[in-house]
């Protein structure tokens, strides 16, 4: 299995970055607010047959600090998009059964809209075990198609997302660890779930420590290599391959200010993120 890598881009810069990936992860938000986001990607699913995860925006309405995207409206968005699995809502922060129940309630009708049904678990902040345990229901749950790992709940979960840069960098390696132990991914497996790392923390490098994990998982997304690109900011040499770490300031969807050196500094941080994850790739499919 080869992991489908997802880059997130500025609506203008589709063409240059994200034409002929074989998944995308398209944010429900925008494909109710920008049209030319919308009908680029309804218009990619015709010409490609790629596959489309519908997000429901719950990292950037958290990050924001406003409520999180209607529920209701999930499967109106991804119709105008055909997306193949919609990530069903959650509540970052919360109380874990919140956002199990939630995904209980929307099961049956997205199963009747014939989308697949994404789930990602969420906990109250530096509750370790309530997230496993989130995890461990979902991969026996057979309402459940695909599971998300994110840049938010686990870090949440350790009590480290906020100014914490080092163990925030750290968290997804050690969870995917925990979470192994528990036979979570041998589960998976037994159980045909498909399995998605959303977003990307602290640097590309992050590729390289999920390597014994990367066999495991379907796909990957994250707008580091372009919105870093399109500000200046190429990988580098440092440990996590980006020395000041996640470069934090929320992606503009509609900005339309870069350089032509400046994507060139994007294209060359795609190609980064492209051959590091099929050197790690190649290792995970080499170990017994």
């Amino acid at each position: 299995m080869s992991v489908s890598f997802c880059h997130i881009v500025p609506s203008k810069y589709l063409d240059i970055f994200a034409t002929g990936r074989k998944t995308h992860l398209v944010l429900a938000h925008l494909v109710e607010e920008d049209e030319h986001y919308r009908n680029w990607y309804a218009n990619e699913k015709k010409r490609t047959n790629c596959t489309i995860i519908l997000d429901n925006s719950a990292f950037e309405m958290y990050k924001r600090g406003v409520p999180m995207y209607d529920s209701e409206k999930l499967v109106e968005m991804a119709t105008k998009v055909n997306a193949d699995y919609v990530v069903m809502s959650d509540y970052p922060g919360e109380p874990a059964k919140k956002t199990e129940d939630k995904a209980e309630d929307m099961q049956s009708y997205l199963r009747v809209a014939k989308r697949g049904r994404f789930f990602c678990p969420q906990s109250m902040i530096g509750n370790l075990e309530e997230l496993v345990n989130s995890y461990m229901w979902a991969v026996e749950n057979h309402n459940i198609d695909y599971i998300g790992l994110s840049i938010l709940n686990i870090p949440n979960a350790y009590g480290v997302e906020k100014d914490n840069k080092l163990q925030r960098f750290l968290s997804r390696w050690r969870f995917c660890s925990v979470l192994a132990n528990k036979e979570f991914f041998a589960r998976a497996k037994a159980n045909k779930k498909k399995l998605h790392l959303l977003g990307m923390l602290d640097g590309p490098n992050e590729i390289w420590l999920l390597k014994d994990f990367i066999k495991y998982f379907d796909t990957w997304d994250s707008s580091a290599a372009v919105w870093a690109g399109i500000h200046g900011i190429e990988f580098d040499d440092s440990p996590t391959g980006l020395i000041n770490g996640k470069f934090e300031k929320e992606v503009d969807f509609a900005y339309e200010d870069a350089t032509i050196e400046e994507l060139g500094i994007a294209m060359r941080n795609v190609k980064y993120i492209d051959n590091l994850l099929e050197r790690a790739e190649h290792v995970s499919r080499m170990q017994v």
